[in-house]
Parts: structure tokens; C-alpha cells; sequence
């Protein structure tokens, strides 16, 4: 999932990162996420935490948590289904904790639409939902929904919760229960 080479150069180890290459198209998304949302997102400020964190430039640790973030997001994406809703391990786990898909997402909304401003928003491995501000490195992520205004501004203007809404269509509940 996080796409790092290690390799050592004059007795240093050093990280490079790759980014994530898309299962689909760029514009396969839509309606949910533009091809002009999947053009900045990912083709340029994904990419932009990788080539910033391998040249050297800027905060490295916020950079590299930067891609290590989108490296989660965009492969837990597909097609978008209007029926799409949670199967296998990641049902049972949604249900365990939250009693069924629609009070997850209930939850799920009101943890997010509290975020002042940007950030990430998750269901972690035991069974809460957080939050992350700016750019952190988790290793308990399930699920995780891009906060950042770049993530919705195109397509939703100021509705987030617009936003989430439509994101459920598009969530690969095969990677999610693979993560679990």
C-alpha cells in the first residue's frame, strides 16, 4: 500500500517514495469525483508530496506523510455503485461496532463535519473513528476520507457532507477488508 524504496547510499539508508499507480481510470469517478478533482488531486498534489519528499524539499516528514495518506485513499477507490455498501470482514466489523452500515455513517458524518478546516477522517482497527490534522502517518487506518478542501471543492463547492455522501459509492470494500 505505502510505496517506499529503501536503498543505501555511502552507508546511509534512504527513502524514496513512488506513487500509488490507479486501478482505474482518471475519469471513472464520476459523478462522484471529477476527472478535474483526479487531475489536481492526484496527478498533482499526490504527486507533489512524492517528487517534494524525494528531492529533499520542504518539511520531509509532512511531505512523506502527505503520500503515505494518498497512498491509503485513492486505492480503496472504484467505480462508483449506488448500492455500494460494505461485504465480508468489512461488514461484520461495521456491524460489530456501529450496529449497521447506516449508523456508521451517521457517525462517521458527524466526526468528520466537526473537523475545523482540513484534514483526514477514519475508521481505525478498533473501530473508532478519528481524526487526523495536517499530515500524520497511522498504522491503525481501516478507512480513510480525505478532508482537504482540494479533495471536494470542484465538484462540491461547500458541501461537504455532499461530499461523503456520494464518497460511500465509491469505496472498494475489498481493500477495506483486506485491511482488516
Amino acid at each position: 500500500m505505502y510505496n517506499f524504496i529503501k536503498y543505501v547510499v555511502e552507508g546511509k539508508e534512504i527513502k524514496h517514495l513512488e506513487q500509488v499507480k490507479l486501478s482505474y481510470a482518471r475519469d471513472a469517478l464520476e459523478p462522484v469525483k471529477s476527472e478535474d478533482t483526479m487531475d489536481y488531486h492526484y496527478g498533482k498534489l499526490y504527486r507533489t508530496y512524492v517528487n517534494r519528499f524525494n528531492a529533499g524539499e520542504g518539511d520531509l516528514d509532512f511531505n512523506e506523510a502527505g503520500a503515505f495518506l494518498h497512498s491509503m485513499y485513492f486505492p480503496q477507490l472504484q467505480v462508483p455503485d449506488e448500492n455500494n455498501t460494505p461485504i465480508g470482514a468489512s461488514k461484520e466489523f461495521i456491524n460489530k461496532h456501529f450496529k449497521s452500515f447506516e449508523n456508521f455513517k451517521e457517525e462517521f458524518t458527524k466526526v468528520a463535519m466537526g473537523i475545523q478546516g482540513s484534514g483526514w477522517a477514519y475508521l481505525a482497527k478498533n473501530g473508532e473513528i478519528k481524526t487526523i490534522t495536517n499530515h500524520q502517518i497511522k498504522n491503525d487506518i481501516i478507512l480513510l476520507i480525505d478532508w482537504w478542501e482540494h479533495s471536494w471543492v470542484l465538484d462540491y463547492q461547500a458541501d461537504k457532507k455532499g461530499y461523503l455522501t456520494n464518497t460511500w459509492k465509491i469505496i472498494n470494500w475489498n481493500i477495506i477488508d483486506a485491511r482488516l
